[in-house]
């Protein structure tokens, strides 16, 4: 079943908030928030996440049904790589190095912002590829 495209974007939006004040004030525990809500779209779709959850339930019935729809399997991998990046930011910034913390959560941030800002969504190219390359193999 196809998904609402306003959903996931307005994840990335929220995403794009949190990542944003983790880089500013180095907050493990607001990290460790931003990686459960991955590992939540990832492991039952973004709807499933909690941001998903505020759209469908406080967003969309604000802004009117649906004009386009998506396959939710592309926003579904890229909450896992999401997910994976903020793994790798949780152990930068809770045993080191720093950097990696910094890094990792600034890979995130910025596509998250890709997506909320201009609808372009690197985890779902990500997945539109590994497709490609898996079905010719």
């Amino acid at each position: 079943m196809d998904i609402d495209v306003r959903g996931p974007r307005f994840g990335a939006a929220v995403t794009t908030l949190v990542l944003a004040v983790v880089l500013i004030t180095g907050s493990v525990w607001l990290l460790a928030w931003q990686t459960l809500a991955f590992a939540l779209g990832a492991a039952g779709g973004v709807g499933r996440s909690p941001y998903g959850w505020l759209f469908r339930r406080v967003v969309r019935p604000r802004i009117g049904p649906p004009t386009e729809f998506e396959a939710p399997e592309p926003p579904r991998f890229a909450q896992a790589v999401g997910l994976a990046f903020a793994v790798v930011g949780l152990i930068g910034y809770g045993v080191g190095p720093a950097w990696l913390g910094l890094a990792a959560t600034g890979a995130a941030l910025a596509a998250a912002f890709l997506n909320s800002a201009f609808g372009y969504c690197l985890g779902c190219e990500m997945y539109l590829l590994v497709r490609r390359v898996t079905v010719r193999a």
